[in-house]
């Protein structure tokens, strides 16, 4: 599994040149920090103590012009943060999404829509998006706060250093104790919350069937239970978030008292009251909101990000496995004792069905709908694997076939942003002159011209359904796949163009196999499979006819 750790420092590292801006823009942005307490203690010293208020009013004014610059700057640290927290929320977009292909691909089954998922992927990313930009503008603030205020202070009054930077080190160390706990209280508190979001969706997307079968009520005891365990860890992460405000006494508060005890002693030794004022400055204008800030920011968004960083990641796998890259010397199809059913208490949709199909064959499968035509093309294309049994591709398991020597083209056919030669030749490689025949033999020329030639944009909303399966089909024509399964891959064309796309595809090397929605594509084929009804009375499914 990937490391939150990592995400995190991949995310900082990949951008250098928006961390050095942001980094620039920052030390303009704590100018303050590091001015106000020599301003204050001449603005009260050499101005308005010593009746020379134009003086005074000039520290303050400097003063003024740093907080315009430094909300100049801020304004540019915030678009900075911007630039970094974007691309990380892709970044964990595409995690969630490979944890969820790898899941499917696993159990060779889709994940159900909604729940876990959906919360993980919508919610807890929105999440980890906004507490990573808070994270980093927090710590940012909170360093580069600290450097000039320190700096300030020393070059101020180096003698109330050690009553004033021990206790905020203090006070920001017992904060960062805290944090392992407060961690592990937000991540229950996140997964208590998916798992009361899953439920939701399960029963509000089954009253129906809750309230046919009577099972309201222990549906609503489940999940109540399921909103008291939430209840319970969001109080238990309440009363931790508490103890941050004995950290923020001890670093924000106690430099205060400590100055104050420190005074007479200054004093003493000639120090100046406004100087003393202006060291005050510091731990209250300075320090304590920095620390406060630290506080509440790693102590909710740092908290928050890790925690969600962990749910997120939790179904990412650290690299998915290449799939592997067997190329069968042939395409014999072998279907040994297959069933397969969607979910362990449905009704199979193929049972032990047996079916031997020779490289080189045209196999038409037709049955009414709902018979597992579509089930049966899956299969033997290796995008399902069955609950039961064996598919063979040259004596491979079709899973484990190199998908460059199998290829399945669904009803929906895929195009995408690009042009013509890139749809055309995806996933391979072609050249114009290969597209060329294909184009010419499916009759897609006018269709090209249109889009501008090879090299000209597809806009996939501009094309129509038979658009888009023509140009599906003539990238099957170029792919050097030996097997090819259309699923119904013809249904948006005329019968003329039918028939032109799969006699072509026909003649190339290899096995055609065609779910037949037409009479006539059953009759082009060499050999039809007839799915049946399925009747349990009945365990033999299909049928075999030869067509002379």
């Amino acid at each position: 599994m990937t490391r939150p750790r990592e995400v995190l420092w991949a995310a900082l590292r990949r951008r250098p040149a928006v961390l050095a801006k942001i980094a620039a823009w920052s030390v303009l942005e704590v100018t303050p920090a590091f001015l106000i307490g020599h301003a204050v203690a001449r603005a009260i010293e050499d101005g308005f103590a010593a009746g020379r208020l134009l003086t005074g009013l000039a520290w303050l004014a400097l003063l003024g012009g740093a907080w315009l610059v430094a909300a100049v700057a801020a304004r540019q640290v915030i678009l900075g943060v911007a630039a970094l927290a974007e691309p990380f929320r892709d970044d964990l977009l595409h995690h969630v999404v490979r944890g969820l292909l790898h899941e499917a691909t696993a159990s060779f089954r889709a994940p159900p829509p909604g729940g876990a998922a959906l919360t993980r992927a919508t919610l807890q990313v929105e999440l980890a998006r906004d507490a990573f930009a808070a994270l980093v503008t927090v710590l940012r603030g909170f360093v580069f706060t600290l450097v000039s205020a320190a700096l300030g202070l020393l070059t101020l009054v180096p003698a109330l250093a050690l009553p004033v930077l021990v206790p905020f080190a203090l006070g920001t160390a017992l904060f960062l104790a805290s944090l392992p706990a407060l961690i592990r209280a937000q991540r229950a508190h996140l997964e208590a919350d998916e798992a009361t979001g899953a439920e939701l969706t399960t029963v509000a997307g089954a009253l129906r069937d809750l309230t046919a079968c009577g099972a309201e009520q222990s549906a609503g005891d489940r999940l109540g239970a399921l909103v008291e365990a939430q209840a319970a860890t969001a109080a238990r992460l309440a009363r931790l978030t508490a103890l941050r405000t004995t950290a923020l006494t001890v670093g924000g508060w106690l430099p205060v008292l400590l100055v104050l005890a420190w005074t007479p002693a200054l004093l003493a030794q000639g120090v100046a009251i406004a100087t003393v004022v202006g060291a005050l400055a510091y731990v209250t204008q300075s320090l304590a909101p920095a620390l406060g800030g630290l506080v509440e920011g790693v102590g909710v968004s740092g908290v928050r990000l890790l925690a969600a960083l962990g749910r997120i990641l939790a179904g990412t796998p650290a690299a998915i496995p290449p799939p592997p890259a067997a190329r069968p010397a042939d395409v014999t199809l072998t279907l040994r004792q297959v069933t397969f059913a969607y979910g362990p208490q449905a009704e199979p949709v193929l049972d032990r069905l047996d079916l031997e199909v020779p490289d080189g064959e045209h196999l038409a499968i037709t049955g009414p709908s709902g018979a597992g035509k579509s089930t049966l093309a899956a299969l033997l294309a290796g995008a399902l694997r069955p609950d039961a049994g064996q598919v063979l591709i040259g004596g491979l398991p079709a899973d484990r076939v190199d998908p460059a020597a199998r290829l399945l083209i669904p009803q929906e056919a895929y195009v995408f942003r690009g042009t013509v030669l890139e749809n055309l030749a995806y996933p391979g490689e072609a050249s114009e002159h290969e597209a060329e025949a294909a184009v010419a033999e499916l009759g897609l020329a006018e269709l090209v011209a249109r889009c501008g030639g090879y090299q000209g944009l597809l806009d996939p909303a501009a094309l129509s359904a038979g658009e888009r399966q023509l140009l599906a089909l003539a990238r099957a024509l170029l792919s050097p796949a030996r097997l090819i399964v259309l699923d119904e891959a013809t249904c948006h064309l005329d019968p003329v163009a039918e028939a032109r796309a799969e006699e072509a595809l026909a003649r190339r090397p290899g096995t055609l196999v065609v779910i037949a929605h037409r009479a006539a594509s059953a009759r082009r084929a060499r050999r039809v499979l007839t799915l049946g009804d399925g009747a349990p009375r009945d365990r033999r499914f299909a049928r075999e006819e030869l067509i002379p």
